[in-house]
């Protein structure tokens, strides 16, 4: 089926989660006609898009079901799609590893090969991970061997040959972006970074004492999850396929993560902060940072948000919620 005139369609799996929920915003004031796929739920989790709801076509899909991706596509008849859909919480992996492998790795497959026979000329991001890199050395780049340290990683790194194998065997127009950690107040409660910012909403409004942590030495790569979608439809605008690390280049362990967030609000993190053995990964990925100079050069893309500014914003936020 050919795809027609008139604005720019993107669909995007995902789209109620944090990364959909900006890519949504951005694609919207750039003119686009914007469908999001969601998951059949009795009780469709749409918060994040409230705003959006009035702007968006929402299509019923899931990545564990071939027939409704092809129904979707069909309907859609996007030029562009942003597949963010996965199980995406690494310790959930661990616990739940053959339907992250079945959602994170195999619902890709299904999602390109719909789109070979439904909209082939169709362009495809596909969200790939620092995750994937686990304990490879740092710096990571865009010819860093993969050595994933969780059954998301593994799953991750399957969906991204996948992408370069459609674009390799299809001639797919399909890229991967292998974002960093990104972050913002859309950020899932279960995620360090929000777990932080809570707490410190909470603990400076009285109602908590004390937040329990894993490994307060981990480094991260975090960036605001706003400058990263911008990347992700700069990628699809190329004239060539090709695929990108997306970071900061700065890393921040956990504990520098906590002063930060502990500082918007006057008090010491050490006070606070407790070290938890039971909450450490079976295998740790201690330090993941990106040299994303390629994307620099290329996309002329940039973050324009600072850890700093990250963490405040989160803080910030997260008291509101809770005042």
């Amino acid at each position: 089926m050919m795809i027609g005139q008139g604005p720019r369609r993107a669909l995007i799996t995902g789209i109620t989660g944090q990364d959909g929920s900006y890519l949504a915003e951005f694609l919207l004031e750039r003119g686009y006609q914007v469908f999001g796929l969601l998951r059949r739920s009795s009780s469709p989790r749409t918060e994040r898009i409230e705003h959006l709801l009035d702007r968006v076509e929402l299509l019923s899909g899931d990545l564990l079901d071939q027939g409704s991706l092809m129904r979707a596509l069909g309907d859609a008849q996007p030029h562009e799609i942003y597949n963010l859909a996965a199980q995406s919480f690494v310790p959930t992996s661990w616990s739940e590893p053959v339907f992250t492998a079945e959602t994170t790795a195999l619902g890709v497959m299904r999602l390109l090969e719909a789109m070979r026979h439904i909209c082939p000329d169709a362009r495809f991001y596909q969200a790939s991970t620092s995750e994937m890199f686990g304990s490879a050395p740092a710096p990571q780049h865009e010819g860093t061997p993969f050595h994933p340290r969780s059954p998301y990683g593994v799953a991750k790194v399957f969906a991204h040959w996948a992408t370069v194998n459609y674009r390799e065997s299809y001639s797919a127009h399909a890229v991967s972006g292998i974002l960093f950690n990104h972050e913002s107040p859309r950020r899932g409660p279960e995620f360090v970074t929000r777990k932080v910012s809570m707490a410190v909403a909470r603990i400076s409004l009285g109602k908590q004492e004390k937040l329990q942590l894993g490994n307060l030495q981990s480094r991260r790569d975090w960036g605001h999850a706003r400058d990263f979608v911008r990347a992700m439809w700069a990628m699809l605008q190329l004239d060539e396929p090709q695929d990108f690390v997306i970071a900061t280049g700065q890393t921040h362990t956990v504990g520098e993560l906590c002063q930060l967030a502990f500082d918007v609000v006057g008090l010491d993190w050490r006070k606070h902060v407790v070290s938890d053995a039971a909450l450490l990964r079976p295998a740790e990925v201690d330090h993941l940072i990106g040299d994303a100079s390629r994307a620099q050069s290329r996309l002329g893309w940039k973050p324009e948000t600072t850890f700093a500014e990250l963490v405040r914003e989160m803080v910030e936020a997260d008291i509101r919620l809770e005042s």
